[in-house]
């Protein structure tokens, strides 16, 4: 069944391309999807349906310069002129928005994939009060000395070539190089997926796989700065529920260490609700990989085991 679109004007300008998913049941939770770098909401429909049959409404939008989102300033794979990062997560919020006036007291997760997860904790750290659990997918937070080098490179291509250009540098040491490491791979993106069938639909869609602007790349890193800095979670309840998922053949996470890191900083930050799995055989799009109906499962798994509280 095809998802519920709208259309939805945020206050920061951007002209959201939302979706969403009723739940078959009584709804007893609100999943909030961040999709990934170089993606769109719609890749998402199949989870969403899942998350339907067990009484879990979802709903996803396309970011900015992503999909069919439009905002000024904000071209396909540009976030916006200057603060990008912040006005993706004012346009987070205003998804939220969104959900509160849909489905009122129920309970939102937010989840985001790889870059999605970079934003839905950014979001969680900037709005402790709007979710109830939040749950970070095959998201890097560990970029340390090579982040900041990748910073340096980024600021003399901006200085260069300008901040509205394709990064020259960043594919090189993201996309390309985590396309190398996949074994036996037949395309760029084997990375991706062992599942041949989702390589082939994500090579074949024109708002997939493209590459992104030195800016675009630059506000990812202000979000992997900002979850890495232990004095932004000084907010957040430390019962708050987290799900952290990895895989063991991701290159884009370090083979899940950099998804066990974030897990380890959350304990010594005194968190007592985390649930963390790193999924043996499995690359980045966890979604996507042949065994995503066990890793769905276990998630709605996780839902039913948390205590959400009423939103």
């Amino acid at each position: 069944m095809a998802l519920e679109r709208l259309i939805h004007h945020a206050p920061s300008g951007s002209t959201l391309n939302v979706l969403l998913k009723e739940a078959e049941t009584p709804v007893r939770a609100v999943v909030q999807i961040n999709h990934g770098l170089a993606e769109h909401a719609a890749r998402y429909q199949r989870f969403m349906e899942a998350l339907a049959t067990q009484g879990i409404a979802s709903i996803a939008h396309d970011h900015r310069g992503h999909g069919t989102t439009r905002a000024p300033n904000a071209p396909l794979g540009r976030f916006a002129k200057e603060a990008g990062a912040d006005v993706v997560i004012d346009d987070v919020l205003a998804v939220h928005d969104v959900i509160a006036n849909r489905w009122p007291s129920r309970p939102v997760i937010i989840f985001g994939h790889s870059m999605g997860g970079l934003i839905a904790l950014d979001f969680v750290l900037r709005h402790p009060d709007r979710v109830q659990a939040a749950a970070i997918w095959n998201a890097n937070f560990s970029a340390g000395l090579l982040g900041r080098v990748a910073q340096a490179m980024l600021a003399w291509e901006q200085f260069r070539l300008g901040s509205d250009v394709p990064s020259r540098l960043l594919p090189r040491l993201t996309f390309q190089a985590w396309g190398a490491q996949a074994p036996n791979a037949r395309t760029p993106f084997d990375w991706l997926s062992r599942d041949d069938v989702e390589v082939a639909k994500y090579i074949a869609d024109p708002l997939c796989g493209w590459d992104a602007s030195v800016s675009m790349w630059q506000d990812v890193f202000d979000f992997v700065f900002r979850g890495a800095d232990d004095r932004n979670f000084l907010r957040l309840p430390r019962e708050l529920p987290f799900h952290l998922v990895g895989g063991a053949d991701d290159p884009a996470t370090d083979r899940g260490k950099a998804v066990q890191n974030l897990d380890a900083r959350l304990q010594g930050l005194g968190f007592s609700n985390l649930e963390t799995t790193i999924y043996a055989d499995t690359r980045h799009e966890s979604l996507n990989e042949l065994n995503r109906n066990i890793i769905t499962a276990d998630f709605v798994g996780w839902i039913d085991r948390i205590s959400l509280r009423t939103a």
